[in-house]
């Protein structure tokens, strides 16, 4: 009470000391210019985006709402019409895949046989080897096992050879 009198004898407001530190501390923790800026278009994206999602759903609601008794009666038409689209999509999906694979192999080959030798040629051609080896070996023990009887059995086929 005696601070309270004594302030108001020297003309100061007793809050006044009091309201010059609020003041001062509400100022440091101000927000500059650029925090009000951004919070704002943070506010107003925000409430736009919220009113498009509403506009959204309500249109979603009402077409479901006005054309969901139509799908229901027109559904015997639509089921055999989309089982139709799905098979003719897979068929003309796997036909351009096939003819993207015959188009690989098709330039795969002519490189191939061109000599410029594409990717995989050394496997092709060890193959081949090794193919052409067991070939020459099947034929070499034909000969030493059933030669005698191979070539009596050729002059019955063709008596004149």
């Amino acid at each position: 009470m005696a601070d309270r009198q004594q302030h108001q004898l020297n003309g100061e407001r007793p809050d006044s000391a009091s309201a010059a530190t609020l003041l001062r501390r509400v100022q440091t923790h101000a927000p500059n210019s650029t925090q009000v800026v951004g919070f704002l278009t943070l506010l107003v994206s925000g409430a736009v985006l919220l009113l498009l999602t509403g506009i959204t759903l309500t249109g979603a609601v009402v077409a479901l709402v006005f054309l969901g008794p139509l799908a229901l009666l027109t559904s015997p038409i639509w089921v055999p019409v989309a089982i139709a689209v799905s098979v003719l999509a897979a068929a003309a999906l796997s036909a351009c895949g096939f003819a993207v694979a015959a188009l690989a192999a098709g330039t795969w080959m002519y490189r191939y046989f061109t000599g410029r030798h594409p990717v995989g040629a050394d496997q092709v051609d060890y193959a081949r080897s090794r193919i052409a080896d067991t070939a020459s070996h099947v034929k070499d023990y034909a000969r030493e096992q059933y030669g005698g009887y191979l070539h009596t059995r050729s002059k019955d086929a063709a008596p004149g050879a």
